[in-house]
């Protein structure tokens, strides 16, 4: 089976919504722009964007902020489910806390001092980290990542506009390349489609990493976006990307 970790997400659902993320929907992103000048957000629409991936990831609740899954060898933390791994465990997925912290700091955002030098996960056992769910340690953790939801949103984004070139990377065809190129930014162009792009490649991936395959098959922003029939665009670009994710 899938992990258990990569269920289908929100946004699969916002994608045929008419108005899904209220004052960001005035703010169309056409595909030329997204390549020039990256996907820029008010602190507002961060904000908006970042409690609809905490609702939907965390149910919304300060508790959800920090969780360790039954099954799972590592923490998953914030807003993104962003995960941390202990110093006795290196698992194959992409470990984003420790780079989520790395942006924090290069953003000058203020946290505790012993999160700021952690270097692993400090707890390293699902029983260890729920016996310590109301230690200062996790209350502070806790608040720290339920007053920090607009700078884990800018660093979500940050990892979408990082996937492209990894992604194209992956390609060996100026065809594919194209191709793939292409139908990010068609999907781009449309608001509910940056949306859509956002919640994919931080939940699922990129699709680039040789470990996160099952029985050779990749279920990454990059299968997807390789697995979409034709080259839609607008509106249409979201509805086959949805439907491409669930077909992945």
């Amino acid at each position: 089976m899938i992990p258990a970790r990569l269920p289908l997400t929100l946004a699969l659902a916002l994608l045929l919504a008419p108005d899904p993320l209220g004052a960001f929907s005035k703010r169309r992103a056409s595909a030329q722009a997204t390549a020039n000048a990256g996907i820029k957000l008010s602190a507002a629409q961060a904000k908006t964007i970042g409690q609809k991936i905490w609702q939907n990831e965390c149910g919304g609740t300060i508790e959800g902020l920090t969780s360790w899954n039954a099954g799972e060898n590592f923490a998953s933390l914030g807003i993104g489910h962003f995960i941390w791994y202990h110093n006795q465990y290196r698992g194959p997925f992409d470990e984003s806390f420790p780079k989520l912290i790395a942006y924090m700091k290069q953003r000058r955002v203020k946290m505790p001092a012993w999160l700021a030098n952690a270097r692993t996960c400090p707890w390293t056992s699902r029983s260890q980290f729920l016996a310590a769910q109301n230690s200062p340690q996790m209350r502070e953790l806790r608040s720290f990542l339920a007053d920090t939801v607009p700078v884990q949103t800018d660093f979500i984004v940050r990892r979408l506009e990082q996937a492209l070139p990894k992604m194209l990377n992956e390609v060996a065809s100026p065809q594919e390349k194209n191709l793939v190129r292409g139908r990010f930014y068609a999907v781009a162009e449309t608001t509910n489609g940056v949306y859509a792009l956002i919640d994919y490649v931080n939940f699922k991936g990129e699709g680039t990493k040789p470990t996160e395959r099952y029985k050779g098959q990749g279920w990454g922003l990059l299968q997807v976006l390789e697995n979409m029939k034709g080259t839609p665009r607008g509106q249409d670009a979201a509805k086959e990307f949805s439907e491409s994710a669930k077909r992945t």
